[in-house]
């Protein structure tokens, strides 16, 4: 009997994340990203495969800040695929949502059809200071003006070390880090877990069942649209509430 395949997926505990955005210079040098400079956050063409939304809750002066990550949630039911006219994203039998640049036109349907505005035009040919340009990731194509791009789960990783598995006749070691994303491994706070869904000893999975219930803490970002996010979110907890409710 042949192994069922992968189901690569996150699981992203909100009450760890510290806003410090480690995870988003890791996306960013891994994946080949052009530096997003003060002009073009302005003019709303910055590229971010992932970005950590901050909000408030409460009232001055009890207010309190809070992080959210935000990447592509490589869904099942994925809003962006069905209006490529040229399939140049689609969803593989990993469980992820995937983009080939080589196809792609530029119409932004994709963009405009994505609700979590995790989808990104190139609107300039990306450049690099000279003192960067040797230190491009080799693995990951550079995107040209005119394409669509968006979170990956670092595929390139998943490739290479299914290939060194392989080479060395062993099953891929779960949670790795040189499996993970690069956002995973950068994370000081482990607030980022990254794995197979498919796999019930996982690390992911063994959250997803605890934490996916009418008791965990786990839930999915607008579940409601129908989209089956293959990313997981644990609530933040309010430890003040909790000291408040047994004083």
């Amino acid at each position: 009997m042949s192994k069922e395949k992968e189901k690569w997926g996150m699981v992203i505990d909100v009450d760890k994340c510290i806003g410090c955005q480690s995870c988003v210079v890791a996306c960013q040098s891994e994946n080949n990203i052009p530096i997003n400079a003060e002009d073009i956050f302005n003019q709303r063409r910055a590229i971010e495969w992932i970005r950590v939304e901050r909000y408030w809750e409460g009232e001055f002066p009890d207010i309190k800040a809070r992080f959210i990550p935000i990447l592509c949630q490589h869904c099942g039911e994925a809003p962006c695929e069905p209006v490529c006219p040229v399939f140049a994203t689609y969803h593989n039998e990993e469980g992820m949502n995937v983009q080939v640049y080589n196809r792609c036109i530029g119409t932004r349907f994709c963009a405009n059809n994505c609700p979590y505005h995790v989808r990104f035009f190139n609107f300039w040919e990306p450049e690099w200071p000279d003192s960067l340009k040797n230190q491009l990731n080799p693995d990951v194509t550079v995107r040209s003006r005119g394409i669509m791009e968006k979170c990956t789960f670092c595929i390139q990783r998943i490739r290479r070390s299914k290939r060194e598995a392989s080479r060395d006749g062993r099953e891929v070691q779960d949670a790795a880090r040189s499996i993970n994303p690069a956002c995973v491994n950068a994370c000081p706070t482990d607030t980022l877990y990254f794995g197979d869904f498919n796999d019930p000893d996982s690390k992911v999975s063994k959250l997803k069942k605890k934490e996916l219930g009418d008791h965990g803490r786990g839930y999915k970002l607008l579940d409601e649209l129908g989209t089956d996010p293959n990313v997981i979110y644990l609530k933040k907890v309010d430890h003040s509430a909790k000291e408040e409710a047994h004083a």
